[in-house]
């Protein structure tokens, strides 16, 4: 993977991180790094399911793949909020 598209990852998964950790309801006992780490992660893995399902590289934008990985950072975000809250 050349810099440039590490630094794209990095930018979409801040944004997904975000808008992930927006769609939880309450407050989350997570920092903005883990944010952008768990949006990271949903980006990638989020980018693989669009792949494997035929829904990656659409006309226009990619409305599902975006979905998919708000989704995964979600839960991504509820999952580890609830780990560190038991800290």
């Amino acid at each position: 993977m050349e810099i440039s598209g590490i630094l794209s990852a990095v930018v979409i998964g801040i944004v997904i991180g975000v808008l992930g950790r927006l769609v939880v309801p309450g407050r989350q006992h997570i920092g903005i790094l883990w944010t952008i780490a768990v949006g990271i992660v949903a980006a990638l893995v989020g980018s693989a399911i669009a792949a494997g399902i035929g829904v990656a590289d659409t006309k226009g934008p990619d409305w599902i793949e975006w979905f998919i990985q708000i989704a995964l950072a979600a839960v991504g975000v509820a999952a580890l909020g609830r780990a560190m809250a038991r800290r």
